[in-house]
């Protein structure tokens, strides 16, 4: 048997790259383009979009690592809590389970012979995934989501800062925030294909948002550098 591929497979790594690279982008691109726009020295804001990467990136690493670390620590309990329960009374989880079987549409004696067979093979697997729907595809990993998530936002802003090192200052912030569009919604078209969804779509509303932000940033760093 051909084993069959699912998009949702994917899901975990995807969600943390694209989250990852779409800040890297955007946060970056928005602190260029303000400071820019605040008339600052072309070192300032090299100096300023670099910083942006850094602490963005350890952002992110720390953020992702103590949220799926709750989530994880969150499965282990409940994980705990039912190997207690298998160990004590069995009897009442396989009932538990052949109930949960007959709820997805099994009849209740065949619902209790697989609940049974299942538990003779892997108990505490078949509470994870049926009871608790715990599965190894979709459960927490947070060292491996810290370093996706850092990763691909440290790819993400080092887009917007090349354009800073090869762009001249007059036209900085047209290259920073045409190439950073440009960026987004290459990114919206990537995601989009590998999920499965529609490509188009997923582009027009990366690169809504990212202009969004960048115009405000934008705005911002003209009436402060005015007002300076």
């Amino acid at each position: 048997m051909i084993p069959e591929f699912h998009r949702s497979e994917n899901i975990s790594w995807l969600r943390a790259a694209v989250l990852g690279a779409n800040d890297g982008i955007v946060s970056t691109a928005c602190l260029i383009v303000g400071v820019a726009a605040a008339n600052s020295s072309h070192q300032n804001i090299l100096l300023t979009g670099l910083a942006g990467l850094v602490g963005g990136a350890m952002s992110m690493a720390s953020g992702e690592y103590v949220s799926v670390s709750s989530q994880s620590d969150t499965e282990n309990a409940d994980l705990a809590r039912e190997k207690i329960e298998l160990a004590t009374d069995i009897e009442s989880e396989q009932k538990e389970l052949a109930q949960i079987y007959v709820g997805r549409g099994l009849d209740p004696k065949l619902a209790e012979e697989v609940a049974i067979q299942l538990m003779s093979h892997d108990a505490i697997g078949s509470h994870a995934r049926d009871e608790l729907g715990i599965t190894p595809n979709f459960s927490a990993r947070p060292i491996q989501a810290a370093l996706a998530s850092a990763g691909s936002f440290s790819v993400g802003a080092t887009l917007p800062l090349l354009m800073v090192i090869i762009s001249p200052p007059n036209v900085l912030i047209g290259m920073v925030s045409t190439a950073s569009l440009i960026f987004l919604i290459v990114l919206g078209i990537v995601a989009a294909r590998v999920g499965g969804a529609n490509a188009w779509k997923g582009a027009i509303r990366v690169g809504f948002w990212g202009a969004l932000a960048m115009a405000t940033t934008a705005g911002i760093g003209m009436i402060f550098g005015t007002i300076v």
